[in-house]
């Protein structure tokens, strides 16, 4: 079974959904049925379920989301986006939850660049939301550069049985070697979870990106088959990098743990 943990959906429709007042960008391209092309590229890659996530421009109101939650009820979930200098984020995110149960999981923005969301880990409103996110038994989205790494560690051992997913293999082009190597160390937590995502971020040889194909496999081998998760661009180039792992642990990465930490139902 192939999961994809990545995508953004973006309606052309900003009458009924509009772009939030505290976007950080608009996107170039959308679409009238963001969800039908969507489920193109599902079949089209052999995709068997996926979980959307809530793109920055919508801010937090999760109205498309919600909406193709609502349409494809068992091949999808969703991440949330808050913001931590919201005193109210956390109920929001309660509300969230309790109207949409298949939201599995709530993302934080930090690095170089962006940051308009937090200043810290240690701040008041990140613990608060993180705490939340933990008793609503949600995974914690992280999409940090490799200089905020170091300051998750405290939370995530704060909170052992919090899943927690660092985005896009921690936005190397964002930070330093020293810095990237706080990243590489969050690989001793259990609860920590590295997606392969976010290639096309850092070299342009798509679509296997063998240019950073040994990168690649020294993250693999710090997170191990059993930590890692595929999201972005094709299962083939997962292969093409991890060719001689087992079909097993393969298998693990492009959807096995992902149905694991989500406690999907094999069969729908």
């Amino acid at each position: 079974m192939i999961v994809e943990w990545n995508h953004h959906l973006f309606s052309s429709d900003t009458a009924r959904y509009p772009w939030h007042p505290r976007a950080t960008y608009i996107p170039h391209e959308t679409h009238d049925n963001p969800l039908a092309a969507y489920l193109q590229r599902m079949r089209d890659e052999g995709i068997d379920r996926a979980v959307i996530v809530q793109p920055e421009p919508y801010g937090d109101d999760h109205a498309l989301v919600l909406d193709a939650l609502a349409r494809e009820p068992d091949r999808l979930r969703a991440s949330s986006l808050f913001y931590p200098k919201d005193e109210d984020a956390p109920r929001k995110l309660e509300a969230l939850v309790k109207r949409e149960p298949r939201i599995v999981a709530t993302r934080f923005h930090a690095h170089r660049g962006k940051e308009i969301y937090l200043d810290s880990f240690g701040d008041v409103g990140v613990k608060a939301l993180w705490a939340k996110a933990a008793e609503l038994g949600l995974i914690v989205e992280l999409h940090i550069g490799p200089n905020y790494a170091a300051q998750t560690r405290d939370l995530i051992a704060a909170f052992p049985e919090t899943p927690v997913l660092i985005d896009h293999l921690g936005e190397p082009a964002y930070g330093t070697i020293p810095e990237y190597a706080d990243v590489l160390a969050l690989a001793d937590f259990p609860n920590v979870v590295m997606k392969l995502s976010g290639l096309d971020h850092i070299v342009g040889d798509a679509p296997l990106y063998l240019s950073v194909q040994r990168f690649i496999r020294q993250v693999a081998d710090a997170f191990g088959p059993t930590h890692l998760v595929w999201g972005g661009g094709s299962p083939a180039w997962v292969r093409a990098h991890l060719s001689d792992w087992l079909e097993a642990d393969i298998a693990r990465v492009l959807g096995g743990n992902l149905v694991r930490l989500l406690r999907w139902p094999e069969a729908l």
